[in-house]
C-alpha cells in the first residue's frame, strides 16, 4: 500500500505494556468491560478490531490521548473464556493503522481507522546485508535463551522484507515495550530493521549479563553447599577422634591469661571467648568474635623494647644521618637528656615543622634509631574520617582497629616510636574530624587509658613517643597545635646542600645505580651548578633526583663505551649529563637607575629577590598596582603612598605629585601570585626614586613593613630571604631593627658576606638605598649589630 486507505469504523481495544505487530500471531487476556464488549463486537462482524497501545498502563480507562498514535488492525483467531471474567485471545496483526475519528465512547471504544502503509525502499545490497546480519542475530539470541520460536526463524530466513524481519524480532524477543513502540511507529523499513538490530544488540548483551550472574550465583550456592557438607564430614570425623574446639578455645584463653592485662580488660575478653564458644559452627557472629579476639591478642599489651637512653650515642647516630639541623638536634638530645635523668616524666610530643624534603621524616628515623625503640609511620594526609584514627565498632561488616591501633601491632611493641605524617593535611567532613580524634592519643594525661572503638578495651599509650610532622602549622587546629611542641626545620643553605650532597645523597646514589667511586667523580663545582641551576627548592629531594639522573647517564655511558673506566662530572661538561639549566640565575641591574629596587621574598621553597619598577607619569594622581598582587601587597602600596604625601617635602618630592601624577607600580613575573606585607619598604622607596629622579643603588637589597608613619615594622623567613641575597650577588641588606635578634639563626657564612643595616623608620631605608647626600645634621638612626662586616659602598656618617 503506498496511500493511505479509510477502512472504516471497527471497535478499538486498548492495550496495556503489549503491543502487537503486523503479520505477527500473539495471545493475550482480556478482562476489562470495555475490552471484552469490543472483543464481542468484533466476533459478531469480521472478527477485526484495532489494537492500540496505551501509555499510562496504570489508567483503567483510558481515553484518546491516553493511547499512541499507531496501532494495528488484526484478526481474532481464537477465543478461550476461564475462569472468572478473564478471556485469553489468539490474535493476528494484519497492518498499521490510526484512528481519525473516535465515533463511540461507552460502552466500548470504537472509531473510523485508516491504515498506515510503510514508506517504499529499493531492495538493495544494503538491505540485503542488513537482513542477514538481523538473522544472524537473532539466532544467536535464540541459542542463548533457548526461545522456542523456530517456525517464526524460519519465515524470517526466507522473507526478503525488512520491515516484516524488523516487525518479527521486536515480536518475538525480550524487548521493552517503549523501544517496540518506537519500531511501530517508524514507516520506512530498512530504518525500522536497523533500530531493531540495534536493540537486539542491546538486549544480547543484557542477556550474556543475566547468564554471567546466573552461573556465578549458582557457583557460588554449590561452594555453600559443598562446604557446609565437608563441614559437617569434619565435624563427624572430630568427634569420632575424639577432637573438638576446645582445644583451640583452650589456647584463646591460656593467650588472654597469659597477657598480665587489667582486670577490666580481662574479663571482657573472657566474656567474648565464652559468648564464641556458644554460637554455632560457621555463624556470622563467631567469625566476628574469633577476628576480634585475633586481633586483640595480636597487640603488643606487655611487650617492650629497652630503651637506649644515652645522649652522646644519640648525638653520633643523628650527626651520622643529617648534615646541619643543629638547632633541631639539639632540642632533640634535650629530650633524652631529661629523660635519661627523670626517666618517670611524659615522652614530649614533638611536631616537626618546615618545608617539603629538609629531612622531617628521615630524622624521625634516626631519633627512633638512636633511642632503639621500634617505629611505625601513620601518613595522615587526606584523612578524613574520625574512623581511620578510633576505629569502627565490631558489629559493622568489615570492622576493623583505626590506624593507631594498627601502627601499634606493625610495631610490635607497646613502647614504639609513632611518626604522625603530614598531621597539617587531615580534613573533616560529615563523617567526623580526625584532628579531633587525636587530641586524646596525644594527651599525656588522658592516653594512658585510650579506648579504640573496634578494641572497646583501654590500651595504654603513655610509654609511646610520638612525633608529628607539617609544612605549615596554620591548618593545624588550634587544641591539636597546643598539645605538640613545635620544632621548625628551615630551608638549607647552599653550602649545607653542597655537605649533603657528598657526604649522604652521592653515596647514596652511587650505590643505587652499582657504580664504584673510582668510577663516578662529581666535582664541587658541578654540585653547586645543580643546586642553583637545576633545583629550586628549600630541601634536597629535587637535588636526589638530579644526581640520580647524572648516574643514570654515565651508567650508560660506561656501558657503551668499554674503553671508559672512569667519568668526572665538572660544570663545564655538566649539560651533557643533565640537559640544558633550567634556572638561570636573575639578572640584577647593573647600574644605579630610578624607581628600580630590589626587594626580598619568602616561598615555600626557600627565599627569592624580587624587583619592584615604578613609573611617573604626567595624568590625574591615579595608583596602578600590576604584577598579581594579593590584597595585603596592595594595602602596603597605598601606605607607602599615605606616607609620602605626609612628607612630601622632607623627601623633596613635589607637593601636589597625588593631583598631577600617575604612579605605576608593578612587580615582574605577573604569572606568579604575590603578597605580605614585607615588600613595603621596597615600594616606597622605588616611588620615592621615581618621584624624585635619584637612582638607587643597585647592590642593596631590602625586606620590612612600612606603616604610614614612616615606622618599619618586622617580618619572617629572614633566614630564607639573606641566603637568597647571597646567591644573587647583593652586598648590602636592609632589614627591620627588630629582626637583629633574628641574625643568630643565620648561617655564619651569609653573615659574614652580607653587610646588614638595621632600621627603624623609612628615612633610613632611604638615607642607605639612594644615592643621595645625607644631611649631616640628619639623626644617627641605625644601631650597630656586632659581628657584621663593614660595607665596602657604606655612604660617610652611616651607622648600622
Amino acid at each position: 500500500m503506498n496511500e493511505t486507505v479509510n477502512i472504516g469504523a471497527m471497535p478499538i481495544l486498548a492495550l496495556r505494556g503489549l503491543v502487537v505487530f503486523p503479520e505477527q500471531t500473539v495471545h493475550f487476556e482480556v478482562g476489562r468491560l470495555k475490552s471484552v464488549l469490543a472483543l464481542e463486537d468484533a466476533m459478531k462482524k469480521d472478527q477485526t478490531l484495532l489494537l492500540m497501545p496505551q501509555r499510562d498502563v496504570s489508567k483503567d480507562d483510558p481515553e484518546l490521548k491516553d493511547l499512541y498514535n499507531i496501532g494495528t488492525v488484526a484478526k481474532v483467531k481464537q477465543i478461550l473464556r476461564g475462569q472468572g471474567e478473564t478471556i485469553r485471545v489468539l490474535v493476528g496483526g494484519l497492518y498499521r493503522a490510526r484512528i481519525q475519528e473516535l465515533t463511540q465512547f461507552e460502552p466500548y471504544l470504537r472509531g473510523v481507522v485508516s491504515s498506515v502503509p510503510d514508506t517504499e525502499v529499493m531492495d538493495n545490497l544494503s538491505s540485503r546485508a542488513l537482513r542477514r546480519e538481523a538473522n544472524n542475530l537473532y539466532g544467536t539470541y535464540l541459542e542463548m535463551t533457548d526461545h522456542q520460536a523456530q517456525p517464526v526463524q524460519m519465515k524470517m530466513l526466507a522473507s526478503e522484507s525488512c520491515g516484516y524481519l524488523a516487525d518479527a524480532i521486536a515480536q518475538n524477543s525480550g524487548m521493552d515495550f517503549k523501544d517496540k513502540m518506537k519500531l511501530l511507529c517508524q514507516m520506512n523499513p530498512v530504518r525500522r530493521l536497523e533500530t531493531a538490530v540495534k536493540l537486539l544488540r542491546q538486549e544480547l548483551e543484557m542477556v550474556r549479563l543475566e547468564n554471567s550472574i546466573h552461573e556465578k550465583t549458582k557457583f557460588t550456592i554449590d561452594q555453600q553447599q559443598r562446604d557446609y557438607y565437608l563441614r559437617e564430614q569434619m565435624k563427624a570425623i572430630r568427634d569420632e577422634l575424639g577432637e573438638t574446639d576446645d582445644d583451640e578455645f583452650a589456647q584463646i584463653e591460656k593467650g588472654i591469661l597469659l597477657l598480665n592485662l587489667p582486670m577490666e580488660t580481662e574479663e571482657k575478653l573472657l566474656k567474648d571467648l565464652y559468648r564464641l564458644k556458644k554460637q554455632p559452627f560457621g555463624s556470622s557472629e563467631a567469625s566476628v568474635l574469633r577476628n576480634y579476639l585475633d586481633v586483640v591478642l595480636e597487640l603488643p599489651w606487655n611487650k617492650k623494647t629497652k630503651e637506649r637512653i644515652d645522649v652522646t650515642a644519640a648525638r653520633k647516630v643523628l650527626d651520622k644521618d643529617h648534615f646541619g639541623l643543629q638547632k633541631v638536634k639539639e632540642r632533640i638530645l634535650e629530650t633524652i637528656a631529661v629523660r635519661q635523668m627523670a626517666p618517670e616524666n611524659p615522652v614530649p610530643i614533638i611536631c616537626l615543622v618546615g618545608p617539603p624534603g629538609v629531612g622531617k621524616t628521615s630524622i624521625a628515623y634516626s631519633i627512633a634509631r638512636a633511642l632503639n625503640r621500634k617505629m611505625a609511620r601513620l601518613s595522615l594526609g587526606g584523612v578524613h574520617d574520625e574512623a581511620d584514627i578510633r576505629g569502627h565498632r565490631k558489629t559493622y561488616v568489615g570492622a576493623m582497629p583505626g590506624r593507631i591501633m594498627t601502627a601499634m601491632t606493625q610495631a610490635g611493641s607497646s613502647n614504639p616510636l609513632l611518626l604522625l605524617d603530614e598531621v597539617d593535611k587531615m580534613g573533616s567532613d560529615y563523617r567526623g574530624d580526625p584532628s579531633a580524634a587525636l587530641l586524646e592519643v596525644l594527651d599525656s594525661e588522658q592516653n594512658g587509658a585510650y579506648r579504640d572503638n573496634y578494641l572497646e578495651v583501654p590500651y595504654d599509650l603513655s610509654d609511646v613517643m610520638f612525633i608529628a610532622t607539617a609544612n605549615n602549622p596554620d591548618t593545624i587546629p588550634r587544641p591539636l597545635l597546643d598539645r605538640m611542641e613545635i620544632i621548625e626545620l628551615g630551608s638549607y643553605t647552599d653550602e649545607e646542600k653542597l655537605m649533603i650532597a657528598k657526604n649522604h645523597l652521592i653515596p647514596k646514589q652511587l650505590s643505587k645505580h652499582g657504580l664504584k667511586k673510582t668510577q663516578l667523580r662529581i666535582s664541587d663545582e658541578a654540585i653547586r651548578e645543580m643546586i642553583s641551576c637545576y633545583t629550586r627548592e628549600s630541601g634536597v629531594r629535587n637535588l636526589e633526583r638530579i644526581l640520580a639522573q647524572a648516574c643514570r647517564k654515565s651508567a650508560m655511558e660506561l656501558l657503551q663505551n668499554s674503553g671508559t673506566k672512569s667519568i668526572r662530572i665538572t660544570g663545564s661538561n655538566l649539560e651533557g649529563y643533565l640537559g640544558p639549566r633550567k634556572f638561570l640565575p636573575d639578572r640584577l641591574p647593573s647600574c644605579d637607575q630610578v624607581g628600580l629596587v630590589t626587594g626580598l621574598a619568602w616561598t615555600s621553597v626557600g627565599g627569592e629577590v624580587l624587583e619592584a619598577e615604578v613609573n611617573v607619569m604626567e595624568g590625574s594622581g591615579k595608583l596602578e598596582l600590576t604584577g598579581n598582587l594579593g590584597d595585603v601587597m596592595k594595602e602596603s602600596a597605598h601606605a607607602a603612598l599615605s606616607y609620602i604625601r605626609a612628607n612630601a617635602a622632607k623627601l623633596g618630592v613635589p607637593a601636589d605629585f597625588y593631583k598631577t601624577k600617575d604612579i605605576h607600580v608593578h612587580f615582574p613575573e605577573g604569572a606568579v601570585p604575590k603578597d605580605g606585607p614585607s615588600a613595603g619598604v621596597t615600594v616606597c622607596t622605588a616611588m620615592v626614586s621615581a618621584l624624585t629622579g635619584v637612582t638607587v643603588r643597585s647592590d642593596v637589597a631590602m625586606t620590612g613593613e612600612i606603616s604610614i608613619r614612616g615606622r618599619v615594622l618586622p617580618i619572617g623567613g629572614l633566614k630564607e630571604k639573606t641566603m637568597a641575597a647571597l646567591r644573587h650577588g647583593i652586598r648590602t641588606v636592609i632589614i627591620p631593627k627588630d629582626n637583629e635578634k633574628d641574625l643568630e639563626e643565620i648561617d655564619q657564612t651569609v653573615r659574614k658576606a652580607l653587610n646588614f643595616v638595621s632600621v627603624q623608620t623609612v628615612e633610613a631605608v632611604l638615607d642607605t638605598a639612594l644615592n643621595r647626600r645625607i644631611d649631616a645634621g640628619a639623626p644617627a638612626l641605625l644601631a650597630s649589630i656586632p659581628g657584621d662586616v663593614k660595607s665596602k659602598n657604606r655612604k660617610p656618617g652611616l651607622r648600622q
